[in-house]
C-alpha cells in the first residue's frame, strides 16, 4: 500500500509540473498523453496527500497558489529527471521507438512537416507522432516537446540546432487577378496595386516584404487593403483573386504547379536559410529525434508537396 501511494504521489508531481507549466489540466493532459480528468484526479490526490492547495480554480483559469508556487521548481525538476531517465533508456534500445512530439508553425506544418509524415512512418513504424501546429512559440521544455521546427532567426539558445533547406520568399497572384491587371515589373510599383499583406499575431506588426535589387535587400510594406494574421489566410485571398501577396516557395510551390498562383517579380525574390530545427539537449540522444533530423534533411518531397 506504501508503494501505492509513493507512486501516487509522483504521478501527481509530475501533473502538477506541467499543469503548473501551462495553465491548465486540459494542456498538461495533451503533454502528458493522458486525458484531463486523470490530470485533475492526480493533482487532487497530490493536494490531499500534502494538505495544501496547489492551484486556485477559476471556470477560465487555473492559477499557482502561495504554496503551489513554492512547489512547482522542485517538481518540474522531477519531471525533467524523469523525462532525461526516458530518454536514456530509449537511447539504450537503439531503434526509434515510442512517442515522438513535434512543434511547428501552421504553414511549416502543413507544407513541410504533415506531408513526409507517413514516409517518415513507413521507414520507422515503431514511432508515433504527435504533431502540434500553433503560430504561439512554444516553451519545449516546459511543454514536453521532443523538437520543433521553426522559421526565422532563433532567440532561444538554450537548445541544439540543425538548419534545414532553403527557402524562397516571393510575391503570387492569382491569373484572374493578373488578366485584369498588368503583373508589376518592379517592387516600387506595387503601390499601384491591391496586396495583400500578413500581421503577426504576436506583435500585431505588418510583414515587411524583402526584395533583393542588385546587390541589395530592401524592406517595403505596401498599403494593403487586405490583412490577415495568418499565412494561409493570406494565400486564399490571394488565390481568390485579392492581389498580389508574398509567400515561403514551401506554401507557394504546389499551387504554382496547379495554376492556381503565378509568381510575380520572381527575379527581385529572396532566397532564405532560416528554417531551423530546435531540441532540447536532453533529447540529443533520442534515437527517433535523430532519425527524424535525418529524415528532414535527406527526404525529397514528392510533386505537389
Amino acid at each position: 500500500m506504501k508503494e501505492q501511494f509513493a507512486l501516487e504521489r509522483l504521478t501527481g508531481l509530475i501533473a502538477f509540473a506541467r499543469a503548473g507549466s501551462l495553465g491548465s489540466y486540459t494542456a498538461a493532459a495533451r503533454s502528458l498523453s493522458v486525458s484531463p480528468s486523470a490530470v485533475s484526479k492526480s493533482i487532487q490526490r497530490l493536494e490531499g496527500s500534502l494538505g495544501v492547495p496547489l492551484f486556485t480554480r477559476t471556470t477560465r483559469s487555473l492559477v499557482l497558489t502561495d504554496e503551489g508556487r513554492e512547489l512547482h521548481a522542485r517538481a518540474l525538476r522531477l519531471l525533467n529527471d524523469a523525462e532525461e531517465i526516458e530518454q536514456v533508456a530509449r537511447a539504450a534500445q537503439g531503434e526509434p521507438s515510442g512517442t515522438l512530439r513535434i512543434a511547428a508553425s501552421l504553414p511549416i506544418g502543413l507544407h513541410l512537416i504533415a506531408p513526409r509524415l507517413p514516409r517518415f512512418r513507413e521507414r520507422h513504424p515503431q514511432v508515433k507522432i504527435d504533431l502540434r501546429l500553433s503560430d504561439q512559440l512554444v516553451d519545449l521544455v516546459e511543454e514536453g516537446i521532443d523538437l520543433a521546427v521553426r522559421i526565422g532567426d532563433l532567440a532561444d539558445s538554450r537548445f541544439l540546432s540543425r538548419r534545414l533547406a532553403p527557402h524562397q520568399l516571393g510575391c503570387y497572384a492569382s491569373p484572374d487577378y493578373l488578366a485584369r491587371n498588368a503583373p508589376p515589373t518592379h517592387p516600387e510599383e506595387l503601390e499601384r496595386h491591391e496586396t495583400v499583406n500578413l500581421r503577426y499575431q504576436s506583435s500585431g506588426q505588418l510583414f515587411r516584404w524583402p526584395f533583393r535589387i542588385g546587390e541589395k535587400e530592401i524592406d517595403l510594406t505596401p498599403t494593403s487593403g487586405i490583412v490577415v494574421d495568418t499565412s494561409e489566410g493570406v494565400i486564399a485571398a490571394v488565390i481568390a483573386g485579392g492581389g498580389i501577396g508574398i509567400a515561403t516557395s514551401l506554401m507557394a510551390k504546389p499551387l504554382v504547379e496547379r495554376g492556381a498562383l503565378i509568381p510575380v517579380l520572381a527575379e527581385f525574390a529572396v532566397t532564405r536559410q532560416d528554417i531551423t530545427a530546435v531540441w532540447p539537449a536532453s533529447r540529443r540522444a533520442n534515437p527517433a529525434v535523430r532519425a527524424f533530423l535525418d529524415f528532414l534533411v535527406t527526404d525529397k518531397p514528392k510533386a505537389g508537396t
